[in-house]
């Protein structure tokens, strides 16, 4: 069992710069620690801490109203997930955020629907969140005279659902502004949580977001001109299909940059010595997802988008959720205050007889081929995003 520092979740502090302002000098003058020791405990990056700092620590968050005494020094301590599951699993509050459309643009709201995907792949999210992917069930200790009694397990005390306009199913300002409210409603919330996005960012616009914050990219804002492929904020990137939706988007488009084309449709990633590799998509045989999340631990945050490349691709990985939960774990990157899970997800479908009935099964077999994106591929993309940020 390893434990987790969680000193940043307690005084509400961000590592965008921008985002905290005073908080590390704050603690330095009430406590008179080493700036770097603050910082470092911010970000969960010490191995160890003297009793004497500890103690400071906890009169500073005594003093400033943060926690109240008789939490201390429990509080500043969580123990840390050991597999996919129990990441999730752990959170105290769960945000789950779906898209939603309508048959008709100028239809009344009240007809939107989830699409059937979607909701195949809810079910099965809910249901590795509750049982811990079906090993609850060997947190069964010994009681008293020979009695068998359920150890407690970890599990979300809150639950959220938020629905969201999928690209094109309102003006672009409505699509966006209800995808920003969502995410700032969960950003501003105190305490220990996850948001987990279904769906991809052709039908889901938190996940664009999401992307966005991870990465340092703007939002919404289509990077095809780039000047090439490893200028890309994102490390992965959807090529869309000519009748998909085209939200402009930083993870997503038609070119992999002004001078880089990709013709066939699917999920690309750069590869550890800057290639890009291919997971293509066509209509009888191929088919990808993106398992992508960043936990922030010391913050007590964790975002995750589970996506689909299509609506078979949604359901396969609620099939490979339910069955190999396990491969998505370890995160691929460790450092600067986070773990970032990337994995690329590749089917290959037997030739099916007959499509429009398959539209309709959850158990479609597939061989299924899970790609960890390398380590040192996020390692570039946090150096330019920490860049950026400082040089702003």
């Amino acid at each position: 069992m390893r434990y987790s520092f969680r000193l940043a979740e307690l005084v509400g502090h961000m590592p965008d710069p921008r985002k905290r302002p005073g908080t590390i000098k704050e603690i330095v003058e009430h406590t008179g620690l080493d700036r770097h020791q603050v910082a470092a405990l911010l970000k969960n990056e010490v191995k160890y801490i003297p009793l004497k700092a500890l103690s400071r620590l906890c009169d500073f968050l005594v003093d400033r109203g943060y926690v109240a005494a008789d939490a201390l020094p429990g509080a500043l301590f969580s123990v840390e997930p050991e597999n996919f599951w129990e990441l999730l699993a752990r959170r105290l509050r769960l945000d789950l955020c779906v898209g939603v459309r309508r048959a008709d643009p100028g239809e009344w709201p009240e007809g939107a629907w989830v699409v059937a995907s979607d909701s195949v792949l809810l079910g099965e999210l809910l249901n590795g969140v509750s049982t811990l992917g079906g090993t609850r069930h060997h947190r069964i200790a010994g009681g008293e005279n020979g009695n068998r009694a359920i150890s407690s397990a970890p599990h979300p005390e809150h639950l959220k659902q938020s629905l969201v306009w999928s690209p094109g199913q309102g003006t672009r300002e409505e699509v966006h502004e209800r995808a920003r409210e969502v995410y700032d409603d969960f950003s501003k919330n105190v305490g220990d949580k996850a948001l987990v996005c279904l769906g991809s960012i052709k039908s889901n616009p938190v996940v664009e977001l999401l992307f966005a914050e991870a990465f340092g990219a703007e939002p919404f804002k289509s990077q095809d001109d780039c000047a090439s492929p490893k200028k890309r904020a994102c490390p992965f990137f959807l090529r869309y299909r000519n009748d998909d939706p085209h939200p402009d988007s930083c993870a997503g488009g038609t070119r992999l940059s002004k001078s880089t084309p990709s013709e066939e449709p699917g999920l690309y990633y750069e590869t550890a010595n800057g290639t890009w590799a291919h997971c293509n998509w066509d209509a009888p045989e191929h088919d990808a997802a993106l398992v992508f999340y960043v936990h922030r631990e010391s913050q007590g945050r964790l975002e995750m988008a589970l996506s689909g490349f299509s609506g078979r691709a949604t359901r396969q990985l609620a099939k490979t959720l339910a069955t190999r939960a396990e491969d998505f774990w370890p995160p691929v990157y460790e450092g600067h205050g986070m773990q970032i899970g990337a994995f690329i997800v590749q089917y290959t479908f037997p030739s099916p007889a007959d499509q429009m009935q398959d539209l309709l099964r959850t158990d479609i077999i597939a061989t299924t081929k899970i790609i960890p994106l390398d380590g040192e591929v996020i390692e570039r993309r946090m150096e330019q995003h920490l860049l950026g940020t400082m040089e702003k």
